[in-house]
């Protein structure tokens, strides 16, 4: 009887095994081995496969399971499906840490505010995975104090804010707006990130008189492009590791 073949699915599968049942797409990219595989694309490979897999299933953008171990992973990130709260707290924390990853790849100091740093992205506190826990002291304290709340603050080799985050799953976008007001004599980016069905009432807050002196520098980023940005760092890195 011919033995059947290790098939790249199989692979995908049994690395998401080795892994408790879940992994993101750049840990994958990392762990499965794809040196015999026959193709010049094999990250492409692995997408497709967890993307139409009857297996796999999605938590979020770029974060995929098994199904024979989803109530073990939703258990394990404190996720209640029919409850929002537990949707939202696991939502905010993932992408909160998909920005520091982020920053990180791209060597930004990286720092997000103490209320939030025992928060999960995925199983790690934000904590462990952000450059700093203590905001720098870039300004004076009344300044720095405001900018302690923001979710997410790159800074740049000088130790000045490159770029602030905040990031809207559902409250209320023109709170985050006017605490970049507050902090718009910096030369920095602002960034509000937030699903994609939020991106009208975002344009109708910015076009507001009380923020025209801001309109201009604040940006609208949705879930899906921060995760993009994430995956095409996560690929690069992969390829010069493989080079």
């Amino acid at each position: 009887m011919a033995q059947q073949k290790y098939t790249q699915t199989q692979q995908v599968i049994d690395t998401l095994r080795q892994t408790g049942g879940y992994a993101t797409l750049g840990d994958l990219y990392h762990l499965v081995d794809t040196k015999s595989w026959a193709t010049k694309t094999p990250n492409e490979s692995i997408r497709r496969i967890v993307q139409q897999s009857d297996e796999i299933f999605r938590i979020q953008p770029g974060l995929w399971a098994l199904e024979e171990y989803r109530e073990e992973v939703m258990r394990k990130f404190d996720i209640e499906p029919q409850e929002e709260n537990s949707v939202e707290r696991f939502t905010h924390g993932y992408y909160q840490g998909l920005i520091i990853e982020i920053g990180n790849m791209k060597h930004y100091t990286t720092y997000v505010p103490a209320q939030d740093q025992n928060r999960k992205f995925i199983e790690k506190p934000l904590k462990d995975i952000c450059s700093t826990i203590h905001i720098p002291a870039f300004s004076y304290k009344e300044l720095t104090d405001r900018a302690r709340t923001v979710d997410v603050i790159w800074f740049n080799e000088r130790n000045m804010p490159d770029t602030f985050f905040e990031v809207e799953h559902s409250t209320d976008i023109q709170n985050s707006i006017t605490k970049f007001c507050d902090l718009q004599d910096f030369n920095s980016r602002f960034l509000i990130v937030a699903p994609q069905n939020r991106k009208e009432q975002f344009d109708k807050v910015i076009s507001r008189t009380a923020f025209k002196d801001v309109k201009k520098r604040v940006s609208f980023s949705s879930y899906e492009s921060i995760y993009r940005q994430y995956e095409l760092m996560c690929k690069a890195i992969a390829i010069d590791e493989f080079i």
